[in-house]
Order: C-alpha cells, then structure tokens, then sequence
C-alpha cells in the first residue's frame, strides 16, 4: 500500500489530495485500487484552505489540529500539525463489510433490543447482550468454535468498534458463560422471531414443513444423554449423535426447533413436537407437511384430533394399491416433467395423489439396470460353477442362492430361480418375470401424496408439497454455511445452546434472503457475504514532524458490487468509526 497525491488547481491555488492506494493483480495485469481517501493535506498557509481535524490525547480530551504536507512552510502554531507522509503506515487491517450487515440483521429482527431486556441486568463488564450478537453474526459470516472465534476471528474483525467492546474482553470463557444464559430464553426467543418475521415480511406460519436431520460430536460425550450411536445423515456412524427436528414456514422462515436423542426413530417424534408446538405458540387450525418417512397412522391421528390438516408422503410400499392406476395413462401433466393424477377414495376423508417426475424415472431407472446386472452376473456365475462341476453339494447351491437373493433385494423380485434336478445333475434355472417388469417400469418415478385437505386441483397439491424442499434448504444452510456440525461441545446444555446459535445464525441468514429477494437482487446471501466481507476498516497512522502519530480509522473503498448490494439492502455503511484512545498517541475522530 502507499499514498497517492492528487493536485488540484482551485481558485488560483493548488491543493493536494491524499488517498490510500494498493497494487492487485488482475487478468490484465498489475492494477491499483484506491481503498480510501485522506483529503487534502494542505501546500498553503492561509487558513481557509486549512484541513481542521478533531483529535484525542492520551486523557481523552480533544482539541482541533490544522494538517499540512511536511514539505509545506507554515508558520509556528500548536495547533498545526505536518505529516511525514513517506512515514504514513497502515495498520489493523480488519474485516467490517460482512459483521457490518450481520449487525444489521441483528438489529432488524430485534434481537440487540430483547436479548437487552433479558440478559444485561447483572452490569457485567460486556453486557451479555452483544456477546450473544459475536456468537450469532460468527456463525452468520465464518462460523468456529468459540476458541477459534476468540484467537482467530473476533481480533481480525471491527465488531470491538461495531459493538463497543473493549480490547481484550472477549474470550472462549465469556462466550461460554453467554451460551448457558442464552439457552433459557430459547422459548421467548422463537415466538420472537415469529412476530418480528410477520412485521417484516408478513410471513405467515398456518403452514408449517417438518424434518429432521442429525449432527454427530466429536468426542465421547458420555455425560450428554441426547448423544447416542444412530442413523447418520452425515455418514458418519463412527460418531455419536443428536438428532434435530426443525419446523419452517412455506418461505422457509425458522418457527421452532427441537433435539431428540441420537437413536430416536423419525416417525415417533411428531406427537412430541405437536404438544410442543401448541405450549409454544397455542392452539390452531395448522396444515402439517412432511415426507413419509415421518408417517405413521398414529401421527395422522394424532393431527386429526387437533384439528389440524396435513399434506404427507407415503411409504413406496403403499403403491402396490394403486398398481392399476399407475399402468392407466390418463395423468395430468402440470410441467413437463411432472405427471399427476388425483384419487378420492370412496366413503373417506382423505385423498391421494398419485406423482410421476421424469428426472426421478430415469434416475431409478439406472439405479435399477446397475443393480440387474450385478444379480445377473451372479447368477451366471453361480450357474456357470453348478455346471462346470465346481460346485457339487446342492446344499451350497441353494445356500449360494440365497445370498445372491439377499444381497439384492430391490431386484430379487423380479426374477424365478431355483436350483433344479436335469439328467446332467443339478442345474440352476433362473429367468426374469415380465409382470413384475412392467409394474416396476410402471412405479419408476412415481410417489403418492396423502391428505385430508380440501383442494379441488391436484396440482396445487403437488406444489405445496414441493414445499418441503424450503426446509431442506435450511438443513443444507445449517450444515454447510452455517457448520452447525461438528459438535465439539460435552455437556448436554453447551451442545443444547451451540444449536440455538446456529438457529439464530440462519434466522439472520434467512432474512439478508429475502431482503435480497425483495429486492429483486441477483445476489444470494451467500454471495453477498462474501462481496461485502471484502470491505476492510484500516487504521492509517500520520506521523507528524512534531512527533506525534495522528491516526485515521477509515473503511476502504467500496467497488461497484458491494455498492449495489448495500443500496438494494437498503444500508449504509458509516462515513466514519470511533477511534480507540492509546496512550501517548493522537488520535482522530474518523
């Protein structure tokens, strides 16, 4: 980095404007980028082209100084300072633009304001409140553990000018003491965020997507009971697990959350989360979505007895109901790669309707012609070793077979084959069923939705239940951008609170979305974290030729990107930051 001048000729006179400056590498070469501006640093004597700056002493008291270029002559006044500008470094070099907007996310949903209310009664030395909104904007931008955020992330961002924290004051140890305060307002805090999502963007919650998925820990963790060896999503059944069921809306905003045990099977988790559900936020007339493998008779009871309508999928075993009307050809085709038919069926409450996706079709298709020819070349091996005599015992034959149809079971169906006496001796004969063919081409691609709602297209139908894919978005939003795995947490209440971070840190998530949605933005959160995290606050340091450091915290030069982004935001960054006073040093107000 280094300074550049800019002489300008303005009333006769010439002034000369500073600005900070840094060489990038471009595809066409060496370029330089202008990362801020100093202003003028006077050539002149006379006062009305004078530079006047507010800056602090070591005791915090201000005074105002009048800067000139080291080279200009100017009379003898204590209130003139001139700049050795080939002496001018730069220093604290830090992030701003992405803790900036996840500030401001924060302060939208109304959460610097209740967690206030709730936690900075005790006049701790950092009100609990802002320690709670490091955790939260972290996770947001760069997510860690929270030793990771005190040695490595916290000292390289601006949060200390942002929040006003003091130097020093934030370690591993208070951001643990901040977790166990958290987690007792996790209640207040979702019928929280429920209101404020209303006020904001009018999100309505009378339709609500439940899955679940799983975390795994790292270490033992055998003081946690919700720990346990289960079904790994993560494909990780070395680890043990908790298992997280989360409920959105139909724009994917976040209403509750809830932690089972690691071994806990999916469909015995609804009646818990319904009886949840209503303590939290009262009774009502909900629609429920969720896929089959939460669905049980017991749920849709369950549901019933509340009043409550759900749209759910079915178990594919179910299909074999409506065998004959997957082979009619009489589906509705609502896109072009979508078919659906609706099925009423007589004397019941409920519908069913049947679903066929080509991408789906082709994609089992394959699975299904990979797993075909590896039974095939099983069973031609085994017949080829009965009958070149490799293979004698008929026990063995049958017990070979066995395996064969055991270690394929989707196709195994689909075949007769037995081991059989012939003048030669024992034979293997095996052939392919053509009715079993035609159902399995006829179920390839296809699911079926079952509901007791009242909805006179079964399109529409369909599209609700696409819906769902709202709260797998979260899931992938938790556990890649939010890294709400692995768990490094032990106890039960620390791994209990690190998940109500990572769900504060996807409400802030969710919200830059749709506010970029509104906007009709092309960016993604994603992608626009990451544009505006390019932008730096650096301290510029003015040594003067009296001896004094006149220091300037500015915030670099936005590009064209991260203006567009900020303006579709609706926000605007600071002109300037508080200085922090250090001793024997000057320091300007920004």
């Amino acid at each position: 980095m280094f300074l550049r001048k800019l002489r300008v000729q303005k009333d006769g006179k010439e002034h000369g404007y500073w600005s900070l400056v840094e060489t990038i590498r471009t595809a066409d070469g060496p370029r330089q980028r202008t990362l801020c501006y100093l202003g003028e640093l006077n050539g002149s004597a006379h006062a009305r082209w004078q530079k006047t700056i507010e800056v602090f002493n070591e005791h915090g008291e201000s005074t105002q100084l009048k800067l000139f270029s080291s080279e200009a002559e100017v009379p003898d006044d204590p209130n003139v300072a001139r700049v050795l500008v080939k002496k001018v470094r730069v220093e604290r070099t830090r992030r701003f633009g992405d803790c900036y907007l996840g500030l401001e996310l924060w302060k939208q949903l109304g959460l610097a304001e209740f967690l206030a209310r709730h936690l900075d009664m005790d006049g701790a030395d950092v009100p609990w409140s802002r320690v709670a909104a490091v955790l939260a904007i972290n996770r947001l931008c760069d997510p860690g553990s929270e030793l990771a955020v005190e040695q490595h992330w916290y000292p390289c961002t601006a949060l200390d000018d942002l929040l006003h924290i003091a130097k020093g004051k934030i370690n591993d140890t208070r951001l643990y003491r901040c977790l166990d305060r958290l987690l007792p307002l996790k209640t207040q805090i979702e019928q929280h965020l429920k209101q404020r999502f209303g006020e904001l963007f009018q999100a309505e919650f009378d339709v609500l997507l439940y899955d679940l998925t799983s975390t795994y820990v790292e270490g033992a963790a055998e003081t946690n009971p919700l720990m346990r060896r289960g079904y790994s999503r993560d494909h990780r059944p070395d680890c043990e697990q908790l298992v997280l069921a989360l409920i959105v809306n139909q724009e994917g905003f976040p209403f509750s959350y809830e932690l089972f045990d690691g071994n806990r099977a999916d469909v015995s988790t609804v009646e818990v989360i319904l009886r949840t559900v209503e303590r939290k936020h009262g009774k009502a007339r909900r629609i429920w979505i969720f896929d089959r493998g939460v669905v049980s008779e017991e749920n849709l009871v369950a549901i019933r007895k509340r009043g409550g309508e759900y749209l759910v999928g079915t178990p594919r075993s179910k299909l074999k109901q409506f065998e004959q009307e997957l082979l009619k050809d009489d589906f509705e085709k609502i896109r072009p790669e979508v078919e659906v038919k609706q099925i009423t069926i007589p004397g019941g409450g409920e519908t069913y309707i049947l679903c066929r996706t080509a991408g789906r079709k082709e994609k089992e298709k394959a699975i299904r012609s990979r797993l075909v020819a590896k039974m095939e070349k099983a069973l031609a091996g085994l017949e080829k070793r009965i009958a070149g005599g490799k293979l004698r015992d008929r026990f063995k034959m049958e017990r070979n077979l066995g395996r064969i149809q055991a270690s394929h079971p989707q196709v195994a169906d689909l075949y007769e084959m037995a081991v059989k006496d012939s003048k030669e001796g024992p034979r293997l004969v095996w052939r392919q069923k053509p009715e079993q063919q035609q159902w399995l081409a006829a179920r390839e691609g296809a699911y079926l939705l079952r509901t007791n709602l009242t909805v006179d297209s079964a399109a529409d139908l369909w599209k609700k239940y696409m819906q769902l894919t709202e709260v797998e978005a979260a899931f992938r939003t938790l556990k890649s951008e939010l890294a709400i795995r692995p768990l490094f947490h032990q106890l039960e209440k620390r791994v209990k609170a690190h998940v109500l971070v990572a769900f504060l840190g996807y409400a802030l998530q969710v919200t830059l979305k749709h506010l970029l949605k509104r906007s009709g933005s092309e960016y993604s959160p994603a992608e626009a974290l990451k544009r505006l995290g390019e932008i730096r606050s650096v301290d510029i340091v003015l040594p003067t030729v009296e001896g004094r450091e006149i220091w300037l915290r500015r915030i670099a030069k936005l590009n064209e990107q991260q203006q567009n982004i900020l303006h579709q935001l609706q926000m605007t960054l600071p002109e300037r930051l508080e200085p922090l006073r250090i001793q024997n040093v000057v320091k300007t107000r920004p």
